[in-house]
């Protein structure tokens, strides 16, 4: 299923999402007008054989072709406002590259001593998604979605159901990779990553709930 937006829209203006958005943009720019693709990719993306720090970061705002970096950037843009929105925009940067390197950690010791990059921004995204769920679960995304035929049509669906469905996938997928030598998509940071936003998001809205409660009696 495709999410195409949801019903709630955050009241902030969303600086850091569309920035983070843009930066992405001008990286991927960047990247396919280098002299020397490959020589890019290999400085910048992370390669677990060198482990260079800086490419942690950098390596985030890579990626390997339109469709890698389309299908991410609209994931944050129909996801990424609500976040930033509940934890203000400074938290939401500083969330945003916490679960990008916790995507990274998920993701890392399956690939101690390769020489395949990694690279893309899904790691970190997916820890935006697993935080929507635990802040606005019951929200509701408008998404195509297939029926029986082939066809796709535009259904209301709650978004736990297109984040629940989307996570499960992505844990057959990453139990299904296992064994598998080679390049391919970064299953396990996805899953690292959207576990890390969900656990956190999990916390903070118990805590803040707590709060309110002190604050009634």
């Amino acid at each position: 299923m495709l999410p195409l937006r949801d019903h709630e829209r955050s009241e902030r203006f969303p600086i850091v999402t569309i920035s983070l958005i843009g930066i992405n943009v001008l990286a991927f720019i960047a990247e396919y007008m280098a002299p020397d693709l490959d020589a890019f990719i290999q400085t910048w993306a992370l390669v677990p054989s060198v482990m260079n720090p800086v490419t942690f970061l950098t390596s985030m705002f890579l990626h390997g072709g339109i469709a890698h970096i389309g299908f991410n950037m609209w994931y944050l843009w129909i996801f990424g406002d609500n976040v930033e929105g509940r934890l203000g925009h400074g938290w939401f940067l500083l969330f945003y590259l916490a679960a990008g390197l916790a995507a990274i950690a998920a993701e890392l010791p399956g690939m101690l001593g390769s020489d395949i990059q990694m690279l893309g921004a899904s790691g970190a995204i997916a820890g935006v998604l697993g935080m929507y769920l635990a802040f606005f679960p019951h929200h509701r995304v408008d998404a195509l979605i297939p029926d029986f035929f082939g066809f796709w049509r535009m259904a209301t669906i709650p978004a736990s159901f297109v984040l629940g469905f989307w996570f499960v996938l992505q844990i057959f997928s990453g139990v299904g990779s296992i064994g598998v030598e080679g390049g391919g998509v970064a299953w396990w940071a996805h899953i690292g990553g959207f576990a890390f936003g969900w656990i956190l998001g999990f916390f903070l809205t118990v805590g803040s709930r707590k709060k309110v409660d002190i604050e009634t009696i």
